[in-house]
Formats: C-alpha cells, sequence, structure tokens
C-alpha cells in the first residue's frame, strides 16, 4: 500500500533516520527495492565510491520530493537495503593488497609480476567473483518477489551481477549506458572484473541486444574496434558527437528521442555519475572533462518515464563523497557529489516506477 499523509508529511523536515530520501520505508510494499554495494577495490585513480551509498542515504533526506511527472510518487516510497557491513569491512580489508597490484601494474609489464603478487591478484579476481554472486543472489530473490531492483554502488563493476540475473527474466533487453568511459576492456589492470570491464561482460550475455552508451569521452583503441564490430548490437553517441550537433544546431530533445529509438522496449539504465560534467561529480574516482549536465541527464531519464518502454532496473555508480575523514563520522550532510547523486537517483527511482506503471495501465486496458 502507498504511504499516506498521515505517516509521512512531505512538506515536513526529514532525516537520514527516517530512511531513504527521508521517507519511512517499507520492503513488502515498495516497487522499487535498492541493493547498495561498497565495494571499489579495482578502482585505479581515485577511490571512495564504496562510502557512496551511505553518503547518498545521507544526502538523500534534504530532497524535497515533487516529482512533476507524478506528483505524489513519494507516496510509492522505494525501500533501500540495508548496507552490507561484510563487503564493506572485505573491501577495506584488501585494499592494500589491490594497490599493491596497481602500482605494480602501473610501473611494469604484468608478465613479470612475481609470485606472491600473482597469488594476490587471483585472491582479489576470486572475492569479485563471489562478490557477484552475492549480488546475483539478492537481486533473484528481488525480481522474485516482483520487485524494481536498483542498485548503488560503489564502482561500476557491481553491475554484473544483477545484469546477469535480469538476463534469466528477460529473453531481449537494452541498456541505456551513461559513462564517461566505454567500459569495454576484457580486463584491466589484471582484475578480470574491473570497473572498466562492466560492458565488455555485459555483452557476454546474449539476452543484451543493444548498448546505447552516451556522453562517452574516455576509451582505448580496443574499445573502439568492439564498438565497430558490433553496429546492429551497440550504438554509441559519443560526448564529442552530441556536442557537434548541438553546435550545429540540434535541439537536446531531438538527440535524446534519437537516443531512445535506438532501444528496446525493456531498458536496463547503467548510470555512471561521471558521465556527468566533473562540476556535478568532482570526486567521483574517474573524472573526465566535458559530459552531459544534470538538466540534460534529467531531461533524458524523465522523456524514457514516459516513452512507453519499461526499465527493467537500473545502476547508480562511481558516486565519490568528498571529506574522506569525515566519511566514518556522518558528517558529509553538504557533500555535493553524495547531494547530485541523491537527486540523480530519484529521477531513477521515478522513471523505473512511472514506466513500470504505465506499462500495467496499458497492459489492462
Amino acid at each position: 500500500m502507498p504511504l499516506s499523509d498521515h505517516q509521512h508529511n512531505p512538506n515536513g523536515a526529514s532525516s537520514a533516520e527516517s530512511g531513504l530520501f527521508g521517507l519511512p520505508h517499507r520492503m513488502d510494499s515498495a516497487a522499487v527495492v535498492l541493493l547498495p554495494v561498497p565495494w571499489d577495490l579495482t578502482t585505479s585513480y581515485g577511490r571512495g565510491a564504496s562510502q557512496g551509498p551511505a553518503a547518498i542515504l545521507q544526502a538523500s533526506a534534504q530532497l524535497d520530493l515533487y516529482y512533476p511527472l507524478l506528483p505524489d510518487l513519494w507516496r510509492y516510497a522505494p525501500f533501500m537495503l540495508p548496507i552490507n557491513h561484510y563487503w564493506l569491512k572485505k573491501n577495506q580489508q584488501l585494499n592494500a593488497q589491490a594497490q599493491q597490484v596497481i602500482a605494480y601494474q602501473e610501473r611494469n609489464d604484468s608478465t613479470d609480476m612475481d609470485a606472491a603478487l600473482q597469488q594476490n591478484l587471483r585472491m582479489l579476481n576470486q572475492v569479485h567473483q563471489h562478490l557477484t554472486q552475492w549480488v546475483q543472489q539478492q537481486t533473484d530473490r528481488l525480481l522474485r518477489q516482483q520487485k524494481i531492483v536498483g542498485l548503488i554502488g560503489g564502482e561500476h563493476s557491481v553491475s554484473l551481477g544483477l545484469l546477469q540475473s535480469l538476463s534469466r527474466c528477460y529473453q531481449q533487453f537494452g541498456i541505456l549506458h551513461i559513462d564517461a568511459h566505454l567500459d569495454m576492456r576484457a580486463a584491466y589492470m589484471g582484475f578480470t572484473q574491473s570497473h572498466a570491464s562492466v560492458m565488455y561482460h555485459a555483452l557476454e550475455l546474449p539476452q543484451l541486444t543493444r548498448l546505447v552508451s552516451v556522453a562517452v569521452r574516455d576509451f582505448c583503441a580496443d574499445e573502439m574496434s568492439l564498438v565497430q564490430s558490433m553496429p546492429e548490437r551497440i550504438r554509441l553517441f559519443s560526448d564529442r558527437d552530441i556536442h557537434q550537433r548541438l553546435y550545429q544546431g540540434a535541439c537536446w530533445d531531438q538527440i535524446c528521442t534519437d537516443i531512445l529509438h535506438a532501444l528496446p522496449e525493456y531498458v536496463y539504465i547503467s548510470f555512471d555519475i561521471d558521465g556527468l560534467s566533473p562540476e556535478y561529480c568532482p570526486h567521483t574516482g574517474t573524472p573526465v572533462p566535458g559530459g552531459i549536465s544534470y538538466h540534460q541527464a534529467v531531461y533524458l531519464i524523465q522523456k524514457l518515464a514516459v516513452s512507453g518502454k519499461q526499465v527493467i532496473g537500473f545502476d547508480l555508480v562511481e558516486v565519490a563523497p568528498g571529506n574522506p575523514q569525515n566519511r566514518e563520522h556522518h558528517h558529509g550532510h553538504h557533500d555535493y557529489d553524495a547531494n547530485v547523486g541523491a537527486r540523480i537517483l530519484w529521477e531513477l527511482t521515478g522513471c523505473a516506477y512511472l514506466s513500470r506503471n504505465n506499462m500495467q495501465k496499458q497492459n489492462n486496458t
């Protein structure tokens, strides 16, 4: 059942203790359930995304929740599962070993890696596989309950388990991938499930029929070769191409129409915060100049919400809060990265709920 005015005053002050977005949450009645995954072991430049879920939860309480496409969206409050402290602690415990591997890879040819470091790398890859299996198990359970699952990272690699679960529920689906990077390396820095390879592994799922990447502006030659080898399966709206069209007089609405036209009926949204211009996410792990604005991202998400397509799941990843010395003590109330992340998460939640609601109405007529 949706929340009532007696259960929550949407015009009053909220606190993070009330739950995500300051709302009193209930797992049984929530259409959208959010799984936080506090993991950033393979991050190769800037760290901190493992603290993203906690920071987003903290920042979300100060949002005003009027949603123009569904003004009472707050009544259908999403439910955020508790942050799993086993994986958060495991991420912290293995940080030193991961940094040793990364530092060596940056200095040397990995073929010369000594036996101890090779053993460390094998162990790290094995733990990462276990994390993917855990995400898959959690999302399998939620999907069986007919929930829309949203995942809060963490680095981008954590999305793979949810995509694997969805591939068993849908014979065909597409991904709207907003990111500064293609993330199509077979592996990176020796990590087989790197943040830089999540879309490479997603493409191993035959149910993924179309990958539409938007705002991408940093990639290697091998990744571009992969894109060019699959013209029917991968559609790239690079940051360069988007801005060339804008400078030549195209409007953002038309570009969004083209993006959505490239997607199939069932859509998963994978939103890496670094797809935005770095002014909106200054502490993300791998910032890249350029990108789309917050308003452009919201316009695209809301256009998808009313497009007639169904959003089957989503992720928001790579939100890394500032002031790392304060994260453990919950002093990040004014953290800008988390503030932006919480607002994007609200838009993703609204899009997912509204698209399913619209689909159900169509099926009932």
